[in-house]
């Protein structure tokens, strides 16, 4: 197929995948992923985009096609890799014609020539800088604005490698074009400033606005990414320290801009944000190259937040953009010299403090914490409109990051931090506007309440840092409860804001016998006559009370109920995925907090979840909570919370999406699913069809991702304690090849948990098990016989061979056989060589447990007839006597000494595994479930704990006595040390 054909073929096809019709759509890219890999799609693609006759859209999808492309197949070792003839030719004309019309597509361009930057510049694209720089510096309007924007794009590129080379390579480039791009960028900004200033045309400030915050933002890469150390650069400093008088200028020219179109406005702002931006940037990167930056920071953005002369300039991003710089100084570690001899320090540190104490005098302090409390802390009339119009919304809490983005967040993080940086200072101030505040105020004073709430909310922000100066018992008792009394509208602000300061001291100083007022104070709180933002902070209020370290759960217990029936409400009548969130995870803490106790206060709710969770299915993270609510639900409820044929199948239902690695949900429902699953199982008293029907989950979960591998292993062990003979015969085929499939990329933990599984096996279902653990048993005899392994794996690996060898005399047999047919060696001398390392790796075991259980194989295999075990006897019989001394002891019960020796492992017949007095007493008394009971039963059965090793040991002896003779047994003894010899003869009693 000639060219001109091939590229019809592609136009006509990218015409179709433009269509909104899917069934024209879909055939169409279907087949251009099919062309993806073609030699010469990608010159076609470039045609298409080049011709500015083609339709928009046509080109759109060609530019789009063609970025992906370079993801996939620029890079040299991809495969189906763009050849380099094609990637030559490419890269020529993407250079090559600066005067694409289309805003969009010239963005799409941009991003394109920065990929293919990122892989070849400057090694296999050595003109790529040069060309742009040469177009920048043309006198075509459009050329020089869409090189520019190339140009940003790839030094936006070249800037994000972090390699040694790469960032050399940026840095020697950065001194090569600096000046010229700084020369650029002043020349741009005065010429737009000028025109601003002479009410040009809206066009003509725009073009040049663009092409200056383009030349900007090259400039920020350069600046933070292009210097080891700015401040060592002379353009760098003049361009740092000019920033801040362009700023000044472009703030007088935004109120200029008002009238001219919001698009320049825009503009504009953005010019003034990213100027702050390369402070931050540089402050985060370079802190010592910002240190002669400090005072004039400093200076600049006070002068703004908080004079009056800078105020009417303000906008609420560069407001937060000020705040983020002050906060950034503040909180500098480089700035913080560490409390020892000053002569230590770095001096750039010393001076960096200085300056910062210098500049921060009591009086800036005072003033600067006065406008924070008193201006920046009011509620606007905004606020209190999306207060009525939607509540919810309105008490959600900001989280994470945003300070960084939005304004009170900004705000408060700057006041807590000066706080704890000048507590000293800044305390008698809150202190004095507290004191003045303590007076009820009128309901109907607005601007008075409105400053009571900025007052509040400045003393919950400083509580830790006011710990010493505030008796809160005392304000809480005589003035905050009596403003919660009072019902006008206007007051909620003042109710909102008390219970959240409440919740704030409640974990840091509140005296336990406050507790039940304050109980009292939030159920008058969570009532439905109140408003909904002020009933969302008394349900975040008890939550802190519950989860407080001082929680005593007998004192709540006569607010349980209705604690427990009002945030039930409160669940039901909230709208908002958040919300439901938010409540669901108070409620789910006090279930985890009081236990067993809920259970009379549960059917409601539990009836409710699977409502619920239909409601939520669009909702991941309200899902989430729901689980999680499941989970200490199940754990409260016990064996109870299954027993409703209804609410049992909502929970396997649950637990089935959210472990279905085919389900979308997966991602974000998997982890609290497998929780719930592990809750359930511990807490069911039979295996149904449903959970052995949801086991085939688990083989699938662990070939995809070992992240929960724990948990996983945990679930199917309990599976099999539930119901160990019909697990195993269902699942455990499956299981143990996936087992099998992944042990040799497990690391150490991982063998551990996953032979705890194996020995599960081994102990619940001792019939049956051998056979099924056949097909992973030579690779851990291999483990074994190669004696590599570290001293905690080798104990799993001979703790399993050790209960094979006991329970099926054939598998151990045929395990061995495997082996010496994989490794080409006998099999006499394959178990030499596993005896030898058994009895050199035995030592190292530390669990008594499990000394002793080797030591039963060991006795085991004394009669086993084999040469091998002859010819290690010695070995043997020594490790074996080391185990009996150990869990020997003396059961000495009158005290006169003269007790027997009897075997510490044995359970005492008479007392039931189930006893707490048992030697296997569970690690939490408080939530015991059948799962446990289950795990005592099991470890009641365990031959460890059932059988004399001393008297196995005597029929042993005697066995082996008879099967070779006097003679030889004579010479095996003879073999022996005379130590071992004395104490094998004590014991046996020969």
């Amino acid at each position: 197929m000639d060219l001109e054909t091939a590229q019809t073929i592609v136009l006509e096809t990218l015409h179709k995948a433009s269509n909104q019709n899917p069934d024209i759509l879909k055939p169409a890219e279907s087949k251009l992923r099919e062309w993806e890999t073609q030699p010469g799609f990608y010159s076609i693609l470039f045609n298409v985009i080049s011709n500015h006759t083609i339709d928009i859209n046509v080109r759109w999808i060609a530019v789009l096609y063609f970025k992906n492309g370079i993801d996939k197949y620029w890079r040299k070792n991809a495969p189906n890799a763009i050849s380099e003839e094609e990637k030559v030719s490419l890269r020529r004309g993407l250079i090559s014609n600066f005067h694409e019309p289309v805003n969009q597509i010239a963005l799409q361009l941009a991003v394109l020539v920065s990929k293919v930057a990122r892989f070849d510049c400057p090694r296999e694209w050595p003109e790529l800088v040069p060309t742009l720089l040469a177009a920048i510096d043309s006198q075509d309007s459009l050329t020089q604005h869409r090189a520019l924007l190339m140009l940003h794009h790839v030094m936006k590129q070249l800037s994000s490698k972090r390699l040694t080379g790469d960032r050399k390579l940026f840095q020697e480039l950065t001194g090569n074009i600096y000046t010229f791009i700084l020369n650029l960028w002043n020349n741009y900004t005065e010429i737009f400033i000028r025109h601003i200033q002479q009410n040009s045309s809206v066009e003509i400030i725009t073009e040049n606005l663009e092409k200056a915050l383009l030349t900007l933002r090259i400039l920020r890469k350069l600046t933070v990414h292009g210097f080891k150390k700015p401040h060592e650069s002379t353009d760098a400093v003049c361009f740092m320290n000019v920033i801040f008088e362009r700023a000044k200028s472009a703030l007088e020219c935004r109120k200029q801009l008002r009238g001219k179109g919001i698009y320049l406005l825009e503009l504009c702002e953005k010019f003034i944000i990213h100027l702050t931006k390369i402070l931050i940037a540089v402050l985060d990167t370079h802190p010592f190259s910002y240190v002669d930056l400090i005072q004039p920071t400093l200076e600049f953005t006070v002068y703004y937040l908080f004079t009056s002369d800078g105020a009417h300039l303000l906008y609420e991003r560069f407001i937060i953009q000020c705040f983020n710089l002050i906060k950034g100084i503040l909180l500098c570690a480089e700035y913080k010299p560490a409390k020892v001899i000053e002569m230590t320090q770095d001096s750039e540190t010393l001076r960096a403090h200085q300056i910062k104490m210098n500049f921060f005098q009591p009086n800036t302090l005072a003033e600067m914490c006065r406008k924070l409390v008193s201006h920046y802390f009011l509620l606007k009339q905004d606020d209190l409109e999306m207060w009525d119009a939607d509540p919810e919304t309105f008490a959600t809490d900001e989280c994470g990051e945003s300070w960084k983005y939005s304004l009170r967040p900004s705000t408060e993080t700057v006041f807590v931090t000066l706080f704890h940086e000048f507590r000293q200072t800044l305390a008698p101030v809150l202190l004095e506007m507290i004191n003045a505040s303590h007076g009820l105020v009128s309901p109907t004073d607005l601007p008075a309440i409105l400053h009571k709430d900025a007052i509040y909310s400045a003393a919950g922000l400083a509580a830790f840092d006011l710990y010493d100066e505030i008796n809160f018992d005392q304000w809480f008792s005589l003035t905050l409860i009596q403003e919660l009394k009072v019902k006008d509208n206007n007051y909620r602000i003042i109710r909102r804001r008390v219970v959240w300061l409440i919740g704030v001291w409640t974990s840091i100083k509140l005296s336990q016998e406050l507790r039940p007022i304050l109980y009292d104070t939030l159920l008058m709180l969570l009532q439905p006559n109140e408003d909904m933002a002020v009933r969302l902070a008394a349900s975040t209020t008890l939550r802190h009370a519950v989860d407080a370290f001082e929680f005593n759960c007998e004192q709540f217990f006569s607010y349980l109920e209705p604690s427990f029936s009002l945030l039930f409400n409160l669940l039901k009548e909230a709208h908002e995925c958040d919300t439901k969130m938010h409540v669901l995870n108070v409620l789910s803490l006090i279930v985890e907090r009081v236990g067993l106790s809920i259970r009379p206060h549960a059917d409601s709710l539990m009836s409710y979840l699977p409502l619920l969770w239909i409601e939520s299915e669009e909702h991941n993270m309200l899902r989430c909570a729901i689980v999680s609510t499941l989970v200490q639900l199940v754990k409260a409820l016990g064996a109870a919370s299954l027993s409703a044929a209804g609410l049992s199948d909502f929970l396997l239902s649950v637990i089935r999406l959210g472990t279905d690695i085919k389900q979308n949900a997966v991602v974000y429902l998997l982890e609290d699913c497998l929780e719930l699953w592990l809750a359930v199982l511990e807490n069911s008293q039979v295996m149904s069809d449903e959970l052995i029907i949801l086991f085939d989950n688990i083989p699938a979960l662990m070939e995809d991702s070992t992240e929960n591998l724990r948990m996983n292993l945990s679930i199917a062990q309990a599976h099999i304690l539930l119901s160990p003979e019909r697990t195993l015969i269902v699942q455990g085929p499956a299981l143990i090849n996936v087992c099998d499939s992944m042990i040799s990329d497990l690391n150490s933990d991982g063998i551990i948990i996953l032979m705890r599984l194996l020995e599960t096996c081994l102990r619940a279902a001792p019939q049956i098990s051998p056979d099924i653990l056949k097909p992973i048993l030579p690779r851990i005899f291999d483990g074994v016989y190669r004696g590599e392994e570290l001293p905690m794996v080798m104990t799993m690996y001979l703790s399993v061979i050790s209960r094979v060898l006991m329970v099926s005399a054939d598998v151990f047999s045929t395990a061995l056989s495997q082996l010496a047919h994989l490794v080409n060696e006998p099999v006499d001398n394959v178990l030499h060589q596993i005896l030898n390392v058994w009895i050199h790796k035995m030592p190292l075991v530390t669990q008594l447990e499990r000394r002793k259980l080797l030591g039963l194989a060991l006795t085991t295999l004394l009669t086993a007839q084999s040469r091998p075990v002859l010819e290690c006897f010695s070995g043997i019989m020594a490790n074996i006597i080391e185990a009996l001394n150990d869990v020997l002891r003396t059961d000495d019960i009158n005290g006169l000494g003269n007790g027997q020796q009897i075997d510490s492992l044995i359970i005492n017949v008479n007392i039931s595994p189930n006893s707490p007095t048992s030697l296997y007493d569970l690690d939490d008394a408080d939530y015991i479930t059948e799962h446990d009971h289950r795990r005592k039963q099991l470890a009641a059965t365990d031959p460890v704990h059932t059988i004399v090793l001393k008297d196995f040991l005597q029929v042993q002896t005697a066995k082996l006595r008879e099967q070779i003779g006097e003679a030889q047994f004579q010479h095996l003894l003879d073999s022996l040390d005379d130590f071992m010899r004395q104490q094998f003869r004590e014991h046996i009693g020969i």
